[in-house]
């Protein structure tokens, strides 16, 4: 395939690395600010257009925008006359439904969207991190979900099937399984630094790599441990009248969080009505 990278990021630009590895060509790539430099780094020789001049040359048009700039660029190329009949365009973002590439679909492109499963924080982790990587593939026809699964074989991934109209939800479940693992951990750094612990990371990081070992072998409701599992209001009371004296922005989410983990409990039946009443007297408090 001859490839054009229409927002050439840290993703964009590590598929078109992975991509040009399995032995395709990437002809274009487009971008602002320090896109010429990323791509003069990892993709030598590529020349950074215009997007729909980069577009014009391809016959797979990767669009690797932020999720909000994906409708309008993808508008932008083809309104410019950038896409054909017979073209594809995909972008690579897991929330976007297909709809905001409507245009390219009304012009006769194949439209799809592949979405890697992962986190990358630069390039260079992104190209490693692509190979064995799960990856959404979402199309509107068996010719475009092949595609798809080919741009995420030769990407590296493990292609798997994923509903337009489920994106929301897949999404949001990254969301809590990778974002929100950050902002939580960021919240106990804060308490355990309040606490006086000296480089708190290395203390709380081997916790969490043995609760995430056990969520790979047992279900969340056995693997939960801890005083909202045992309804131990007392101990519960203490972490908020602590947490509300040293790090009180941290509160509100406890409270949310104690109220999850106390659902979580009562579904795997470690929890009788009579202890969690006590907790949510003491949650209610802090309401």
């Amino acid at each position: 395939m001859d490839v054009a990278i229409v927002g050439a990021g840290r993703l964009g630009t590590a598929f078109g690395v992975r991509l040009r590895r399995a032995g395709h060509r990437i002809v274009a790539a487009s971008g602002r600010g320090r896109t010429a430099a990323r791509v003069r780094a990892h993709l030598g020789g590529v020349p950074v257009l215009r997007p729909a001049e980069a577009a014009r040359r391809a016959e797979t048009i990767l669009i690797a925008t932020p999720d909000d700039a994906i409708g309008s660029t993808c508008d932008a190329i083809v309104g410019a006359g950038a896409v054909t009949t017979g073209a594809v365009v995909a972008h690579l973002s897991g929330a976007t439904s297909l709809e905001a590439m409507g245009s390219a679909a009304e012009a006769g492109a194949t439209v799809l969207s592949v979405h890697p499963l992962q986190t990358f924080p630069d390039v260079e982790s992104a190209v490693e991190r692509l190979a064995g990587c799960p990856m959404a593939v979402t199309a509107r026809s068996d010719s475009g979900e092949a595609i798809g699964e080919r741009i995420a074989l030769d990407a590296g991934g493990r292609p798997f099937a994923l509903a337009d109209d489920s994106k929301p939800l897949y999404h949001a479940a990254a969301v809590f399984a990778s974002n929100y693992l950050a902002t939580v951990t960021a919240l106990a750094l804060d308490a355990a630094a309040a606490a006086g612990l000296a480089d708190p990371i290395e203390l709380l990081a081997p916790l969490q790599a043995t609760t995430l070992s056990n969520l790979r072998t047992m279900s969340p409701e056995f693997a939960l441990t801890g005083p909202a599992a045992r309804g131990d209001a007392g101990t519960i009371e203490s972490h908020l009248e602590a947490l509300s004296a040293s790090v009180p922005g941290a509160v509100a989410a406890y409270v949310v969080l104690a109220r999850a983990a106390l659902d979580l409990a009562e579904r795997g039946g470690r929890l009788d009505r009579e202890r969690r009443s006590a907790v949510e007297e003491v949650l209610g408090r802090w309401t």
